[in-house]
């Protein structure tokens, strides 16, 4: 990284830091998302990118002028998944493009998440009521327009899907141990949206061994949520990783401090019990 891409990241963490203080009714989603982004992505203009989607936004109002109930979603996704040609990634999910906003705007590609959050927010500038569906899994988002319950649009396959969908993916999931209550499509916050997407991002860069790249996603998680104790946890082993073992001392004697009863509790105290003598190795 450069020392001008370092300047910029910081910028984008400190403009992240300050929307993340912000209530959930001026929390907007779509420019902390492009902030994640742009951390990670120096090409990431979120100006630009918030004046696409205003611009999609009018486009689709436009649309939709003459058509009404159903119509009218039937006529909003034929604009994003037709016309635009939104559709999601099926060949390279994993690819870290699919969770920065600004490369699913420009490739028209994403996934689940990524796509929800373009879908959401160009159907709100189109004057549809739309919100996203946290489903595990699969984000999703609900379209409500002159009806009651509304739609479930999955943004990923460009399609409409039901209860009973839901369902299916809840049984290949859980191996048909879960059934589909109420709190599975309940909407999501802002802050949950985005933190579901950094936490994707986290699954991406751990596995692939980018231990400061996944300890900034998490530091940007704990801005958003400071009791989320497992992120905690994870921070402490990414920063003895890293060969920071004081800092991964004090996240792992938090988590346990918190959650001394967890499942994986034993297994922290001896990562806890090694970063405290590696630490005491330095001094």
């Amino acid at each position: 990284m450069t020392p001008f891409d370092k300047l910029a990241a910081a910028d984008s963490r400190g403009r992240f830091a300050r929307l993340a203080l912000r209530p959930d009714r001026e929390f907007n989603v779509a420019e902390v998302a492009l902030l994640v982004a742009a951390e990670d992505d120096s090409r990431c203009d979120v100006a630009r990118c918030l004046a696409l989607l205003d611009e999609w936004g009018g486009e689709a109002q436009t649309r939709l002028r003459d058509e009404r109930g159903a119509a009218r979603i039937a006529a909003f996704n034929s604009f994003m998944f037709e016309e635009l040609g939104f559709a999601g990634n099926q060949q390279n999910y994993h690819d870290p493009r699919n969770s920065f906003l600004n490369r699913v705007l420009e490739r028209r590609t994403g996934i689940p998440i990524t796509l929800s959050i373009v879908y959401r927010d160009v159907a709100r500038r189109a004057g549809l009521n739309a919100v996203g569906i946290g489903f595990p899994g699969h984000f999703l988002v609900r379209v409500a327009e002159g009806f009651s319950e509304g739609l479930l649009v999955d943004p990923f396959n460009r399609t409409i899907v039901d209860e009973e969908d839901c369902q299916e993916w809840l049984d290949n999931m859980y191996g048909g141990q879960v059934r589909l209550t109420a709190e599975h499509l309940r909407p999501a916050t802002p802050r949950e949206i985005i933190i579901r997407l950094l936490r994707n991002l986290k699954g991406i860069y751990v596995p692939a061994h980018l231990h400061r790249r996944a300890l900034a996603v998490i530091e940007r998680i704990l801005l958003l949520a400071p009791q989320a104790f497992d992120e905690r946890r994870d921070r402490g082993a990414l920063l003895a990783q890293l060969g920071r073992y004081a800092e991964a001392v004090a996240d792992l004697k938090t988590y346990l401090t918190f959650s001394p009863n967890a499942p994986d509790a034993d297994a922290v105290r001896e990562q806890l019990k090694r970063a405290h003598n590696l630490a005491a190795m330095r001094n």
